[in-house]
């Protein structure tokens, strides 16, 4: 058995590798800023404390800011951070699993099994394993759900401990349900509390209130949640993910999920909402009278055979549209990069039209409508003065970007995590040449390894773990 101290410290995870500084110009080939600036070319970026102090063409920065390290060669693309805005680290262990189910049959056979089942350090390994995945990929920013039986004692602080361990910045919920499963309003409310304390006390991680979906809460849960939106005015909720939710939906109350949300009074809150595949002209209104953003997942949508969500015409209606990864378990990669092209091609072979979801447009959901979704645009999703340090740096040094003709279909279409030379959050780099700086994941996989075929034992999952 793994040794659990001798592995879960920050201070034992943590590499002792060099960090960039807090303040110096990052020069690339192009610079897309996804804001004011536009498309820089031969440009760069000035970091001053972890800020972004200017953007502009490099030969104006070096004058400008002659005094500071000046990291890149001058190719290759900066982008800002991309923003992940839907996932679940609570299906951190049990990725590979289950594809041939539909949603409700993968909540029968994978998700609900674990659920009881998940503890804090199954909470701290599975997500210090799948948030260093995403943040290999370009990740600075992190939307998350951790779906569990509430505990005792609260399992969702384990996600803050990682979280602060990658450097990663994160916006966190815990997505409980007591339908059919009858669970304490009284616990779920102090694993909510639970979390938002951790949150509190970290680095990067901020709390927001969670809800797994409506037809899976009774009323007294969807009351707890409406009160906890008084301490926390922020919500994340999946809705309409699947034709079987809205049915149930109308089937147990009379009217779909999202009127269910809207009369509830959970959608007056800040609210990003996951997938909204099964949209009616009324919900689509809701949405958008309510200013819900949704967080598109296609690459799941496609796994678990949810449908296609409408994203051309949301952003025609002004619904702000950001991507997630979604979950470990439902995706299963958690490479972002993936997640980018496949939200292009979905739509374009969905409606057998080329042009109606373009690179710059999928770009833009990954950063900014990333950001806008979770309410963090004033602080990160572009390129602009002011704004947290949050930096890609795609190099021009693999097969696959050794010439760029155009940057945005180079970032959508062309690049791997291969091609990443560095990531990071408020000025620290957390990447650098495809490698992460802040965690050391080889000594954590041993004990990963072991929670993962513990959990899928007492789950008794269709896994090649389970089989003794």
């Amino acid at each position: 058995m793994t040794d659990p101290a001798a592995v879960t410290s920050a201070s034992t995870v943590a590499s002792a590798s060099t960090v960039a500084p807090a303040s110096f110009v990052l020069r690339a080939r192009h610079v897309l800023t996804m804001g004011t600036a536009g498309h820089v070319r031969d440009g760069a970026v000035a970091v001053v404390d972890g800020r972004i102090a200017a953007v502009d063409g490099y030969a104006a920065i070096a004058a400008r800011f002659a005094d500071l390290p000046v990291l890149g060669d001058g190719g290759g693309i900066i982008t800002p951070g991309f923003v992940s805005c839907h996932g679940h680290f609570s299906e951190g262990l049990v990725t590979g699993i289950g594809e041939t189910h539909t949603l409700w049959e993968w909540f029968v056979h994978v998700v609900e099994p674990i659920e009881a089942h998940l503890t804090r350090d199954m909470a701290y390994v599975g997500t210090l394993l799948k948030a260093s995945e995403m943040v290999l990929s370009g990740v600075t920013t992190v939307g998350d759900m951790f779906c569990s039986a509430p505990g005792t004692p609260p399992i969702t602080p384990g996600i803050v401990d990682a979280l602060d361990v990658v450097g990663v910045r994160a916006d966190v919920s815990f997505g409980p349900a007591d339908v059919p499963h009858d669970r304490s309003i009284d616990l779920i409310v102090a694993e909510h509390h639970a979390l938002a304390q951790a949150a509190a006390g970290s680095r990067r991680t901020r709390f927001r209130v969670g809800l797994a979906t409506i037809p899976s809460s009774s009323d007294a849960l969807l009351a707890a949640t409406r009160s906890l939106l008084d301490e926390t005015d922020r919500l994340h909720v999946h809705l309409h993910e699947v034709r079987e939710e809205v049915t149930a939906s109308r089937t147990t109350r009379g009217v779909s999920s999202i009127e269910v949300a809207a009369r509830a009074g959970l959608l007056d809150a800040q609210t990003v909402a996951a997938h909204c595949v099964w949209l009616s002209d009324d919900d689509v209104a809701m949405l958008r009278r309510h200013a819900v953003a949704v967080a598109h997942c296609p690459v799941s949508n496609m796994i678990l055979a949810s449908g296609v969500c409408q994203v051309p015409r949301l952003l025609r209606d002004s619904v702000p549209v950001g991507l997630g990864v979604d979950g470990a378990a439902s995706n299963d990669s958690q490479n972002m990069l993936e997640t980018v092209k496949a939200a292009a091609l979905l739509q374009k072979v969905h409606h057998q039209q080329a042009d109606v979801l373009t690179a710059p447009t999928v770009l833009r959901m990954a950063t900014l409508g990333g950001a806008r979704a979770l309410g963090l645009d004033d602080t990160v999703g572009s390129l602009d003065v002011g704004k947290a340090a949050d930096l890609v740096l795609f190099a021009e040094a693999s097969p696959s970007m050794a010439f760029v003709h155009d940057p945005y279909q180079a970032v959508v279409y062309c690049a791997g995590t291969r091609d990443i030379a560095g990531v990071w959050v408020d000025g620290e780099r957390i990447v650098a040449d495809a490698r992460i700086l802040t965690a050391d994941i080889g000594a954590v996989l041993p004990w990963a390894r072991e929670l993962a075929v513990e959990l899928a034992t007492r789950a008794g999952l269709a896994s090649e773990l389970a089989i003794t």
